[in-house]
């Protein structure tokens, strides 16, 4: 997991779940997100979930689970993650959508998901697929978007960052969107995301990811 901070008022706001493999002692990104079944990777953050209530004693947090176009075009994820919200309450469930999908399957999602009270993410906005082209229909059904700073470090194009966060910004005004700032670092990054208003904040200043 990794901790998600509100700067409003300096709590965590929640946490995102990560899928990690373990080779001989250490951990990295699976080549294939899919390697799992999102079932399997559903008890996986049931089994996180009740770690955090245990560990914090407190069960109000939100806990962000992240899907590929693969896995939400699977008929079967919707029920799975429907079915883990009713065993994780009262925690707060998010979904992270890390690619573009069809329009069809946005509404369905953001019409089936709302009705069980579980939040719906658009990731790394204006990298991947995740561009504006592909994701700007796609904006009214959702709740929030997620910035990655770090994808446009990794890609070599720094300088760009704020120029594409301060696009995103007025999307998500336009949209009545809430916004996440992922791959906040340091206290620049920090003076970054109060010029814009973000709020919620994700990244290496806050916590690495860690197994709970």
């Amino acid at each position: 997991m990794q901790p998600q901070v509100n700067k409003g008022n300096n709590s965590i706001f929640g946490y995102e779940v990560l899928l990690r493999k373990e080779d001989n002692g250490s951990w990295h990104l699976p080549k294939d997100f899919t390697e799992l079944s999102v079932g399997e990777q559903v008890k996986l953050v049931e089994k996180t979930a009740n770690s955090l209530k245990h560990a914090t004693g407190k069960s109000d947090r939100v806990i962000s689970f992240n899907l590929n176009r693969e896995q939400a075009s699977d008929p079967l994820t919707l029920g799975e993650i429907i079915a883990l919200k009713k065993r994780i309450a009262p925690i707060n469930l998010t979904i992270e959508l890390t690619e573009s999908v069809p329009l069809s399957k946005i509404k369905e999602f953001s019409l089936l998901l709302h009705l069980y009270d579980i939040s719906l993410v658009i990731d790394d906005v204006g990298t991947g697929s995740n561009t504006y082209d592909n994701i700007r229909n796609l904006l009214p059904y959702v709740d929030r978007i997620k910035f990655a700073m770090q994808n446009f470090r990794m890609s070599g194009k720094p300088e760009k960052i704020p120029e594409c966060l301060s696009f995103w910004v007025k999307q998500a005004k336009e949209f009545c969107l809430d916004m996440i700032l992922e791959g906040v670092e340091d206290g620049k990054d920090q003076i970054l995301a109060k010029k814009y208003g973000i709020n919620i904040q994700q990244g290496y200043l806050y916590g690495k990811p860690s197994a709970v």
